[in-house]
């Protein structure tokens, strides 16, 4: 492993360079205007994985954006990792709010800032310069590697879904290996055992055929703006709770042990507050902080718009009023039911004097990783090893769908591996990744693939 870790500290600025060529490509996949540049991050991938001289790398062209694969056997008695990740990035928006230029990647203060940096491009490449760091470095590699990664995991990986199930057998692995989450604080090193699912519905309540002068018609017409606050106002009640019947039915209540795993973790709640500039925190009764952020169900209003939102005054009653909004969800509960329910819920509460409809736009569901599972041991280890520091296991907020859907299609574990931080600020101007994380992430990515054998 000595020569391993040689390598990867001689190699470092070769390795940041590549990085920053894959940054450089604005693979966007929202826009259509960026097909291009997605077919040149796949590209990118093809042409890193080629130069390892793995057994097979292959392009597999899709409905959509391609899909990546590469893999190398070494001995089909030693565990099979499939590592997972995604080429695409959000949109830079808005432009005029990033210090410098979204797709020139920057080192400030020891920070990569370029969109992708941390969600996923930086923290995807770290598993490919590991495995080049045993296969250049002449050691044999510990384990069997499979490589798959996507171009569509930022509008809701319609494609890949569909690809798993077609290829199951390309894809058999013992685990998943996915570095696309966050350490739970700065040097604090910590692997999330599991992820919350997502129901993300739009609301739109029409009323009159055509805006109306809110002084000639007002109090006459029903107003639509007001009927979707009244219906978003019914949606949770005082306590935090939801209001929808059999939202909470499926719900896996937190264990002592869960619980007792929340009080580990070195949250400040203070540091908390004063970070978003809050004065206090609030959510559902009889949870802390981090188990309403993760363990929790959630309904959340994302977007609310209606009527005139230009400068100065205009007296209108809006024709209609839209909402998009999305629910966390924890284990065992199932999106499509939720939707379903929000739905017949939402139509329940719509006065007659309008008409409301309910859209689906996408979803996941949630997924929890085996704290016993040997691969979660192994993973836990290599980050001591590196870190210097025992890692907390965590559970976390947001959503990675794909991770049940191995867990369900496969049968395959999925190892949370991050090495970004919460305040990255992916998906926002000003992204960023800790340089230092990216080599450690490398670091210990490499000694992963060297202890797992023993794991196993």
């Amino acid at each position: 492993m000595s020569t391993v870790s040689n390598y990867i500290d001689a190699n470092k600025e070769q390795f940041k360079e590549e990085l920053f060529e894959l940054l450089r490509i604005p693979s966007i996949s929202t826009s259509s205007e960026h097909k291009g540049d997605i077919k040149e991050a796949a590209q990118f991938w093809i042409n890193k994985l080629k130069e390892l001289d793995l057994d097979r790398v292959e392009l597999f062209e899709t409905e959509g954006n391609p899909i990546v694969y590469g893999e190398l056997v070494t001995d089909e008695s030693k565990p099979t990792v499939l590592v997972y990740g995604h080429y695409d990035v959000q949109p830079p928006d808005p432009l005029d709010l990033w210090e410098t230029e979204p797709f020139e990647p920057t080192v400030r203060d020891g920070d990569i800032y370029a969109r992708g940096a941390s969600d996923d491009k930086g923290q995807s490449y770290t598993h490919l310069k590991a495995v080049e760091s045993y296969l250049k470095s002449g050691e044999d590699f510990p384990v069997n590697i499979k490589f798959i990664l996507e171009g569509e995991e930022e509008i809701g990986s319609p494609n890949l879904v569909p690809f798993i199930n077609e290829h199951k057998e390309l894809l058999d692995c013992d685990m998943v290996l996915i570095s696309d989450t966050a350490m739970f604080a700065e040097d604090t090193p910590s692997i999330t055992y599991g992820l919350r699912g997502l129901a993300y519905m739009e609301v739109e309540v029409v009323g009159p055929n055509r805006d109306l002068h809110s002084g000639v018609y007002g109090g006459a017409v029903e107003n639509p703006a007001n009927a979707l606050a009244e219906i978003i106002a019914k949606l949770k009640d005082e306590d935090g709770v939801i209001q929808i019947p059999g939202f909470y039915e499926d719900v896996k209540p937190l264990s002592k042990e869960d619980r007792e795993a929340y009080e580990k973790l070195p949250f400040d709640e203070e540091k908390y507050k004063k970070d978003l500039g809050l004065q206090t925190v609030s959510g559902e009764k009889g949870y802390s902080t981090l188990e309403r952020a993760s363990a929790r169900p959630t309904l959340d209003v994302n977007g609310l718009w209606s009527g005139y939102q230009g400068e100065g005054a205009k007296t209108v009653l809006p024709s209609k009023a839209n909402a998009k909004i999305s629910m966390r969800l924890v284990p065992d509960q199932d999106p499509k039911t939720i939707a379903r329910q929000f739905k017949e819920y939402v139509e329940s509460l719509a006065p007659e004097s309008v008409s409301v409809t309910v859209t689906e736009h996408h979803g996941g569901h949630p997924a929890i990783t085996d704290l016993s599972f040997y691969g979660l041991q192994a993973a836990a280890q290599a980050f001591e090893n590196v870190y210097d520091k025992e890692p907390f296991f965590a559970r976390e907020g947001g959503s990675i769908p794909i991770v049940a859907d191995f867990q369900k299609i496969l049968g395959a574990q999925s190892i949370l591996m991050g090495f970004g931080l919460n305040s990255d600020a992916i998906h926002s101007p000003n992204e960023k990744f800790a340089l230092k994380d990216f080599y450690r992430g490398i670091h210990t990515s490499a000694k992963f693939f060297e202890l797992l054998p023993d794991y196993s």
